[in-house]
């Protein structure tokens, strides 16, 4: 069982307050004897070391309660029935021991027995002193007690007793577990604070990733293409004129929305929800692939079957994927390689697939691989599975198929 945590300056408290205990005891036993009341017959200076004897221990009643404890136990019996000493320091000691016993005492089953076993030698204790009282009241000595006073003394002392260790029993069962349910509540909050920092943790990479990938996916695609076209301007320039232009145009109009996109995602990430009225849908995949073309890369777009209702998250992670692929086809495919766009709707599922006949995959290109990444990730997201990888007879193919019902 986990040990009950100690108090800050723990050791500098228990030793003030056994000084004081062990002071206050001393001036209880000197009192009676310089006012001439004093029962015992010992001297006043043994009756001093008495009760530094039974508070001693007591400075450790919180580290090592169980052998405070018995300290103080063993210290009383022997001092009661060696001197007869029976001291206010005493009383004091015993109860704040066995309370001890009961509140820090990690052993549990160690605890109780030693509290029984303390019980049960105090209880021996008391009943040696009732037989002796019954003795001498049976032999009848003149100065021997009276029946009355031995009834009073027996149901003095009993009662005092049993009050004295099933109060001490009680109240240190209950420290005991409200330092347990203390500990309990301080670890709960612990785990609650280190879940809700992972939480924000992985609130801000999520948000760090998805901002990473709205850029890349905007960014790339639109440079790619505007590079491949000024490429082209650049090469007619001295030739044809006018599909120079012509290629200029395509320029002009891949940075207005270059633009147009990357503005939709500053509004996004400002206003901290997904505004997904100006982001594409698959409704304009036709005009990515158009746009593609325009490039020179070889392009055919199938729309298979009826496609189920769609959130917009989906589909702008569909067209997202197929952005992306279309880059890379662009970038790494060859000047002949043809493409082949496929977006196939099924009962609970949407399938979508670009695959080329170019080159594959190879090393050694320039590129970090975040496209393929940033795919997965949003496919992930929604629920979705991606496959990407070469072809067994050359070539490059990503699949996407993600479910219908999964919402924004």
């Amino acid at each position: 069982m986990d040990a009950r945590p100690l108090p800050e300056n723990w050791l500098r408290t228990d030793a003030l307050t056994t000084a004081c205990l062990t002071a206050l005891g001393c001036f209880m036993a000197w009192l009676p004897v310089i006012a001439g009341t004093s029962v015992f017959k010992t001297s006043v200076w043994l009756q001093f070391l008495g009760c530094v004897l039974m508070t001693l221990p007591l400075i450790w009643r919180r580290r090592f309660p169980l052998t405070s404890g018995i300290a103080v136990c063993g210290i009383y019996l022997v001092l009661i029935h060696s001197t007869g000493l029976d001291l206010y320091a005493s009383q004091v000691s015993l109860c704040l021991a066995f309370f001890s016993i009961g509140a820090w005492s990690a052993h549990r089953a160690k605890a109780l027995v030693a509290r029984i076993a303390i019980s049960i030698a105090m209880a021996l204790g008391v009943a040696l002193d009732t037989l002796d009282l019954l003795l001498r009241l049976q032999a009848g000595q003149p100065d021997g007690p009276t029946l009355e006073a031995v009834l009073a003394t027996l149901s003095g002392t009993w009662l005092h007793n049993v009050l004295f260790f099933a109060t001490a029993w009680v109240f240190g069962d209950r420290g005991w577990q409200q330092a347990m349910e203390q500990l309990e509540l301080e670890r709960a909050n612990t785990s609650v604070r280190e879940l809700q920092a992972d939480l924000v943790s992985k609130a801000i990479e999520e948000e760090r990733l998805r901002i990473a990938r709205e850029l890349h996916d905007v960014v790339a695609h639109h440079v790619t293409t505007m590079s491949v076209q000024a490429a082209a301007a650049r090469r007619l320039l001295d030739t044809d004129q006018e599909r120079a232009r012509a290629s200029l145009k395509e320029v002009e109009a891949g940075a207005r929305l270059a633009v147009r996109d990357l503005r939709s995602v500053v509004l996004m990430l400002r206003s901290g929800e997904a505004n997904y009225e100006s982001l594409p849908t698959l409704k304009e995949l036709g005009k990515l692939v158009t746009s593609s073309q325009q490039t020179g890369l070889k392009v055919n777009y199938d729309r298979i079957g009826e496609l189920p209702p769609l959130t917009p998250a989906i589909e702008l992670t569909l067209y997202r994927v197929a952005q992306e692929a279309l880059t890379n086809a662009a970038k790494h495919a060859g000047p002949s390689a043809r493409v082949e766009v496929r977006l196939r709707g099924r009962s609970k599922t949407v399938e979508l697939e670009v695959a080329d006949d170019g080159i594959g995959m190879r090393t050694g290109l320039p590129g970090t691989g975040t496209g393929l990444i940033g795919m997965r990730e949003r496919v992930t997201a929604v629920g979705g599975t991606l496959e990407t990888g070469s072809k067994p007879r050359g070539g490059f193919r990503v699949r996407a198929e993600v479910p219908a019902e999964v919402g924004a």
